[in-house]
């Protein structure tokens, strides 16, 4: 059994993609009633695939790094498509976690009895079929996949087409895991395409796919926004804010803004601009461009922060819009705490901002003032990942306020149904 739907000879990409809808709403039929032991049973057991096979899966992601280099894509696009040991070990740990968690489906959301007798409740239950669009990041095809068994949903997924034969190859440990735990092999399909043909086939399924939850650069969501027919998770741009204020503690603000830059600084997570209270920019600032620089970052400023150090190159309006997934930071000395808070209302993406401060009403009046899908005190954005909020991994972060916000992870998953049981109650 092959691990992702095959493209019969002659066959369009509209017919492929109806095809794969057609099974993917046949499996999550199935999908909603499968026991937690098949689907933890299957998620440990890709768990186990991924790494008996971890050689596999490098040498298919050798083939889409040399085909990137000649691409011509970025450092940090090449650092987002890159896998190595420690990062299928985390795979597969991912897997195991949401294998450990608790099943998110038939959860009691709330249960009253009303005056006539009628007991009514609240349960959760599966979304049904969801489609995954994403760029580069390869292991979104192992956290998506598993996230959806998890929560009783059928996953379509299209990954980039930089990460082709990567996704390919951990598509073939989910699709061993779902052999092994006798459930539907079309729970989790990988779109064997890189026709971009088969996007706009997905955005327009309404008849077998119930939400959509795009993954990557600007155009893509745009596009997705534009075009879609289905319900969006809204991933939007990660222009994360981070902001040191008077009170910092300085050796923490320097620790904080290096990881939350530099970690990985091609992740949505990565803090893309940084805002520094002018009473602190004299004594705090010219060691934390120090330690940007040092760590091989790219600093842009205004006029302030330039003057603070001479290799500070001149921010344009355009970057304090920018999400750039790479080592470039821009920086901007405010005037206090509400400043700060303008200037991410009118730049930031609602994404990820924190504040580093010692002054606890500061804190709390930054965390219940931006209105943003995550806020943080006193620690790192990168921190803006559901793994790191125990939630096993994420397949996104929602940057919407309808249904799910912040990390999408297996409750943010499934929906719900209201359950009544009467004793013959007529309404009058």
């Amino acid at each position: 059994m092959t691990s992702i739907a095959a493209v019969k000879q002659d066959e369009d990409i509209a017919a492929l993609m109806g095809r794969i809808g057609a099974a993917a709403k046949a499996a999550a039929s199935e999908l909603a009633r499968a026991s937690t032991e098949a689907k933890n049973r299957a998620l440990s057991a890709a768990a186990g695939h991924l790494r008996a096979n971890a050689s596999t899966i490098l040498a298919a992601n050798s083939d889409d790094m040399t085909a990137g280099r000649d691409k011509g894509l970025s450092s940090a696009m090449l650092d987002r498509l890159a896998l190595d040991e420690t990062r299928i070990e985390a795979m597969a740990s991912g897997l195991e976690a949401i294998a450990a968690l608790d099943d998110p489906v038939g959860r009691v959301l709330a249960e009253w009895e009303r005056p006539n007798g009628l007991l009514i409740t609240r349960v959760a239950v599966p979304l049904g079929v969801v489609g995954i669009i994403y760029e580069s990041r390869p292991n979104v095809t192992a956290d998506a996949g598993s996230l959806c068994l998890k929560a009783g949903n059928a996953a379509i997924l299209r990954g980039g087409s930089e990460s082709f034969h990567s996704s390919a190859a951990i598509m073939e440990s989910l699709a061993a895991g779902l052999r092994a735990a006798d459930l539907p092999r079309a729970s989790i399909q990988l779109v064997p395409t890189r026709d971009r043909d088969a996007v706009g086939e997905m955005l327009g399924m309404t008849e077998f796919i119930d939400v959509i939850v795009p993954r990557g650069g600007k155009s893509l969501i745009e596009r997705v926004s534009a075009d879609s027919k289905v319900p969006l998770f809204k991933h939007l741009e990660g222009i994360c804010h981070t902001y040191v204020d008077a009170a910092a503690d300085a050796h923490m603000a320097r620790d904080i803004v290096v990881n939350a830059k530099m970690r990985r600084p091609g992740i949505c997570g990565a803090t893309e601009t940084l805002l520094v209270h002018r009473d602190a920019a004299g004594t705090m600032l010219p060691g934390i461009i120090g330690d940007l620089i040092g760590a091989g970052c790219r600093v842009l400023g205004d006029a302030e922060t330039q003057a603070v150090d001479a290799r500070v190159a001149p921010a344009t309006d355009a970057d304090w819009d920018t999400e750039y997934l790479d080592a470039v930071i821009s920086v901007a000395v405010v005037d206090g705490l509400d400043a700060a808070i303008d200037h991410i209302a009118r730049h930031g993406s609602e994404h990820t901002d924190a504040i580093i401060t010692e002054d606890s009403r500061a804190a709390e009046d930054f965390l219940a003032r931006v209105d943003s899908a995550i806020v943080l005190h006193n620690a790192s954005t990168q921190f803006a990942d559901g793994g790191e909020f125990g939630m096993g991994a994420e397949i996104g972060i929602a940057t919407g306020k309808l249904h799910a916000r912040g990390p999408v992870g297996v409750e943010q998953l499934t929906s719900y149904k209201y359950v009544v049981r009467g004793t013959g109650q007529c309404r009058p």
